[in-house]
């Protein structure tokens, strides 16, 4: 399997789950363009594997890309095993992991709908080293350091 982009998804306000689109730029040291979360920190992108959120549509809810406030659903790769400092190629765009889960301060309404969420202990943060634009469907691979 090719380790891939399934989808890349924005809001406009923090706290809602974010809505997919064509594609996202990426702006070095800031996020991604016009998404709430942007701007400096260690979390200025999410990214969460497809297969997380398949293991959630197996629990019986209909999920779509961005329901757990992700930015960039991947398929192929397992996240949470990339060490924090891990670079990352995403379409014209490089990432650096920075941070691997989140604390939940509330529960968010998935949590109440099927008594668990992927997102807290699956997906992980980055910041942009390098900007571009990035779309479903663009690889996904990890340079290797000279």
């Amino acid at each position: 399997m090719t380790e891939s982009i399934v989808a890349v998804c924005t809001s406009d306000k923090k706290g809602i789950q974010k809505t997919p689109v064509q594609s996202i730029v990426l702006r070095e040291d800031h996020g991604i363009v016009g998404d709430a979360h942007a701007g400096g920190g260690d979390r200025q992108v999410s990214l969460l594997a497809g297969e997380s959120v398949d293991k959630m549509r197996e629990k019986g809810l209909a999920l779509g890309a961005g329901a757990f406030g992700e930015n960039i659903v991947t398929r192929g790769i397992a996240l949470t095993s990339l060490p924090v400092g891990t670079r990352l190629r995403l379409g014209e765009a490089l990432l650096e992991v920075s941070r691997i889960g989140k604390e939940c301060h509330s529960r968010c309404a998935i949590y109440y709908q099927a008594g668990d969420c992927v997102m807290p202990k699956e997906g992980i943060f980055a910041r942009v080293v390098e900007g571009g634009s990035v779309k479903a469907g663009d690889p996904i691979s990890i340079p290797l350091v000279a």
